[in-house]
């Protein structure tokens, strides 16, 4: 009876074990920083697509997994989103909330910015964040950890051979010689951040999303008869690719 009652306490500690492994997610060690680099329209005028993009890409990384904690969203105009408390959108704030989550998150890191693009880099408030300083930003905060980093802006494709590393994902809204889409003042995201969100619910990782991703915005733009397509660029390095299918998106319904 006795080797009996310890064999079943032994199988219900494995048990109990391996719920706990389960239930952990794959990014609850991971940071994120997601930036609205702009508030203007293509034309000039007032626009929500970056902020709503900032907001809405941080609660789908939480559902996902990410701790909320180690979430941090920055826009140019921090004193209008009192719900989300983001902070303002400057180039050393950026790179100080990268370092502190590094500091405290081992996992990895993702960066994602959505802006207006040049082909120098991406619009950051009014100046611009050009790939070799986020190269650097990223070198001195993340480190080796696995990285992905995302870059929804015109021209953003400009980014992926300063940024590859095999430790790394670069996912671009668009090549480094074109443009992409949505970035008007009715929009409530630009196309590719658009394609983001919808996507994510039903990928698996970011891999999976990546692709549906360039595929979603391929549909939309010939939908909306833009020309010529933007034609989003991924690049995975040989470190982190076989290792990306195991880092899954939770997909365990939230309970209030």
């Amino acid at each position: 009876m006795a080797g009996l009652a310890r064999l079943l306490a032994l199988i219900a500690g494995l048990w109990l074990m391996t719920a706990s492994v389960a239930s952990a997610s794959a990014f609850s060690d991971w940071s994120a920083v997601v930036v609205a680099g702009d508030w203007h329209a293509h034309d000039g005028g007032p626009s929500e697509a970056f902020d709503n993009a900032r907001r809405d890409v941080s609660l789908a990384l939480a559902r996902a997994g990410f701790q909320p904690q180690n979430i941090r969203q920055f826009s140019v105009r921090p004193e209008r989103y009192k719900d989300t408390h983001p902070e303002k959108t400057e180039i050393r704030g950026i790179f100080n909330a990268l370092v502190d989550l590094a500091g405290r998150t081992p996992g990895g890191c993702l960066f994602y910015i959505s802006s207006h693009g040049a082909p120098q880099g991406a619009l950051l408030d009014q100046g611009i964040l050009q790939p070799g300083t986020l190269a650097t930003m990223l070198d001195q905060s993340c480190g080796k950890r696995p990285t992905v980093v995302v870059i929804s802006a015109c021209f953003s494709g400009v980014f992926v051979p300063t940024l590859a590393q095999p430790n790394r994902m670069v996912l671009t809204a668009a090549r480094p010689d074109r443009t992409s889409f949505g970035c008007g003042q009715d929009n409530k995201y630009p196309y590719f951040d658009d394609c983001f969100l919808s996507s994510m619910p039903a990928a698996h990782d970011f891999s999976g999303l990546a692709g549906a991703v360039k595929e979603c915005v391929r549909v939309r733009e010939i939908a909306e008869k833009m020309s010529p397509p933007s034609e989003p660029q991924i690049w995975v390095g040989a470190q982190l690719r076989p290792m990306l299918p195991l880092y899954t998106f939770d997909t365990t319904p939230k309970v209030n």
